[in-house]
């Protein structure tokens, strides 16, 4: 099934489960405002509103704010809650000072990635974790086999819900609604603080998935429609998954079962830079390996000749359709650039700038290898 004019496709958020869906605390404001409700990692959730391209578009010029309340959040603490996760992680956790945060891996035992993550540090032996939806059980389960004596995990994912809130006008819009409005502005990126928004107690971290600044907000669900209508009336645009998608391929920022998985090296898909060179970690051994050695594939960044949809799937080739080149893990048409682009897997030989095509539904389209990071705020 395809979407509005761009050929945005609805079909990956599709997914399937067991048992019924679940539903977040905002569901029914969702469908007050028109949200189009699909099924997506166990979840009834809005893939747009009033449109991917006018949500992707409120985004980067303005504000928009995406429901990720299906996202599992995590409580550490105990006295080896520290060491417990510079073993977990592929960052240095030691290097965080309080009230902030980093952008991390859950490597497996092989060189393999869990999950990617969010790590949050807010005392001496207190600490919060943001894992994806897909993988909230198997990640609790992988957590919990390895070594946890002296460790509290709480899982309060079932309590709270989340709000992420992105745009250039984004940090701004969220001040203007707090007593703190000077502290809201002068934290740093990935920096956490608790604070009232519309009136609502929450837990902000600034950070976020679309490339933008902003803030992600945790409150209890039953604030959750008091935040989320406070952001409203202060001129936040609601947005869904569909716009999420995209503003997050524009940004170059990986999904996991896409750039990221079980069998994936986290340096292939250039995730080398949340790798520590300094620690010993799970599958730590693998992974200094692939990145001394290099890997057989690398992920970049292709840009498409005009607005044809690249899907996962999808075989790249030598410009001249000689030779098969790679695979694309993730594509999206980019309301920015006016055209389609795609995460690839490309043979490790293939440099940037190098011409190629796309076999587009049996047309080969001309693109070209570029920097995955296809948009970067200045």
């Amino acid at each position: 099934m395809v979407g509005e004019a761009g050929g945005f496709g609805y079909t990956q958020f599709m997914s399937t489960t067991a048992t019924s869906p679940q539903v977040t605390a905002l569901y029914d404001a969702h469908v007050a405002l028109g949200g189009r409700m699909v099924e997506f990692a166990g979840y009834m959730l809005p893939v747009q509103y009033k449109g991917v391209i006018a949500e992707s578009k409120a985004v980067r010029e303005r504000a928009g704010m995406f429901d990720v309340s299906h996202m599992a959040r995590l409580r550490f603490n105990g006295p080896r809650a520290l060491d417990y996760l510079e073993w977990a992680t592929t960052n240095d956790v030691a290097s965080l000072t309080y009230g902030n945060g980093h952008y991390s891996l859950l490597p497996n035992d092989r060189g393999g990635l869990v999950d990617d993550i969010i790590v949050y540090r807010l005392g001496e032996t207190e600490f919060k974790m943001v894992v994806n939806a897909a993988n909230h059980d198997k990640d609790v389960a992988h957590l919990r086999s390895l070594d946890t004596s002296d460790v509290s995990m709480e899982d309060y994912s079932a309590e709270t819900s989340m709000i992420a809130v992105q745009g250039p006008d984004a940090a701004k819009i969220v001040a203007s609604t707090s007593s703190k409005p000077n502290v809201v502005l002068s934290t740093p990126f990935f920096g956490v603080l608790d604070v009232d928004v519309c009136g609502v107690d929450c837990f902000a971290a600034r950070s976020g998935y679309t490339g933008e600044d902003g803030y992600e907000l945790q409150c209890a669900n039953a604030d959750a429609v008091k935040l989320w209508d406070g952001l409203v009336a202060a001129g936040v645009e609601p947005c869904g998954l569909g716009s999420r998608d995209t503003l997050r391929v524009e940004a170059g920022l990986p999904l996991y079962g896409h750039e990221l998985g079980d069998d994936m090296s986290p340096i292939a898909a250039g995730l080398g830079w949340v790798v520590s060179k300094t620690k010993e970690f799970n599958g730590s051994r693998f992974i200094n390996e692939a990145r001394a050695n290099g890997t057989p594939t690398k992920l970049h960044g292709v840009r498409l000749e005009g607005k044809r949809l690249p899907m996962p799937g999808m075989k790249v080739y030598a410009s001249d359709g000689s030779r098969e080149i790679g695979v694309v893990s993730s594509g999206v048409f980019s309301p920015l650039l006016e055209c389609g682009i795609a995460f690839a897997f490309l043979d490790a030989s293939i440099k940037l700038e190098t011409p190629c095509a796309v076999d587009v539904r049996g047309t080969m389209v001309p693109g070209q290898v570029v920097n995955k990071r296809f948009f970067k705020r200045g």
